[in-house]
C-alpha cells in the first residue's frame, strides 16, 4: 500500500469504531429521556398557557393547542412528516396511566416559528382528556408514533394547578379548549372541475393569532390567515367577504351576494351545497 492509498482499519479498529459510534447514541438517547425537572408555570395575558421548559425541551398548553419543542431540530421534522405523536401519561417512573395518539384524523400537526410542533385538536373532548392526564399524573412521555422512540419526557410536577389556571382564563375570557371544524351557520361549498371538491371553513383564532382560520376540502384541514382587504388596494368585488390565504398557499375568496353564497378557489367557483 502507497501513502495515497490511505490508512486501511482491521476487523479490531472497525470494531472500536462501531463501539464509540453506539456509546455516543446511547448518551444522546438517554439524555432525551431524562424527564424535564422545572416545574410548571402559567402565563396569563392575551396568550395564556401553561409550559415546563427544562433539558433544552419546551412543552407549552394553550386555551386550544399543544406545542412542543423537542431538542432536536430533526424531532420536530421526523413528528410533522409522520403526522403522528404518541402521549403517553405515567403514573410513576415505570407505570401507563393512559395515552392518546395523536394523528391526522384528529388534529392538525404542523411546525410554527420554524421549530416548535403544533397540535391542533379537532374534538374539545380529545383536548380536555388530554389536559386532565396531565393535571393528574406524575410525568408525560411523547413518543414516536410507530415506534418506542421518544422525543422527550417532562415532569408533572405543579402541572395540576397551571392547567387549572390555564382553563380558568381560556373560559373566562371567552376561548375554547379546542375548536371544532365547521362552518359558520353551516355552510358547505360544493363543486370543482375533473376534480369534485367539498369546501368548508372557519374563523377560529384569537386576537394576535396569525392562523386565525381553519379550511377543510374534502376532509383535509390546512390553517389560514384572514385578509379582508381584495389584494391590498383594489377595489373588491361585490359581495366580496374575506380571503383566505392558507400556510400552503392557497387562496380561498369568500363571497355573499343575496341569497348566494359560494368560494373561488383556483379556476373553479364553489356555490353554497347545503
Amino acid at each position: 500500500m502507497t501513502a495515497a492509498d490511505g490508512p486501511t482499519f482491521g476487523a479490531k479498529d472497525e470494531g472500536k469504531r462501531m463501539i464509540r459510534f453506539a456509546l455516543t447514541a446511547t448518551v444522546a438517547l438517554s439524555f432525551s429521556s431524562l424527564p424535564a425537572q422545572a416545574e410548571w408555570s402559567f402565563s396569563g395575558g392575551s396568550s395564556p398557557n401553561a409550559f415546563n421548559q427544562g433539558n433544552n425541551m419546551t412543552l407549552e398548553l394553550q386555551c386550544d393547542r399543544i406545542r412542543f419543542s423537542p431538542a432536536g431540530y430533526e424531532d420536530s421534522q421526523d413528528i410533522v412528516s409522520k403526522q403522528g405523536l404518541s402521549i403517553r401519561f405515567m403514573r410513576d417512573g415505570a407505570t401507563e396511566a393512559g395515552a392518546f395518539q395523536v394523528g391526522s384524523s384528529n388534529a392538525q400537526i404542523s411546525l410554527v416559528d420554524d421549530y416548535p410542533v403544533e397540535l391542533l385538536f379537532f374534538e374539545s373532548s380529545d383536548y380536555d382528556f388530554v389536559l386532565d392526564q396531565l393535571a393528574r399524573n406524575a410525568s408525560v412521555d411523547l413518543s414516536m408514533i410507530d415506534r418506542d422512540v421518544t422525543y422527550g419526557i417532562f415532569d408533572l410536577k405543579g402541572s395540576g394547578a397551571a392547567i387549572k389556571s390555564l382553563r380558568a382564563v381560556c373560559s373566562g375570557s371567552g376561548q375554547q379548549a379546542t375548536t371544532p371544524i365547521e362552518a359558520p351557520e353551516g355552510v358547505v361549498y360544493c363543486g370543482g372541475g375533473a376534480v369534485q371538491r367539498v369546501i368548508e371553513y372557519a374563523i377560529v383564532g384569537q386576537s394576535g393569532d396569525q392562523w386565525d382560520a381553519i379550511v377543510t376540502i374534502n376532509g383535509d384541514t390546512v390553517r389560514a390567515m384572514t385578509s379582508y382587504s381584495y389584494f391590498g388596494n383594489s377595489q373588491p368585488p361585490a359581495g366580496f367577504q374575506v380571503a383566505l390565504l392558507g400556510e400552503d398557499r392557497s387562496e380561498y375568496l369568500v363571497f355573499s351576494d343575496g341569497a348566494r353564497n359560494w368560494i373561488e378557489f383556483g379556476d373553479y367557483t364553489y356555490n353554497q351545497c347545503n
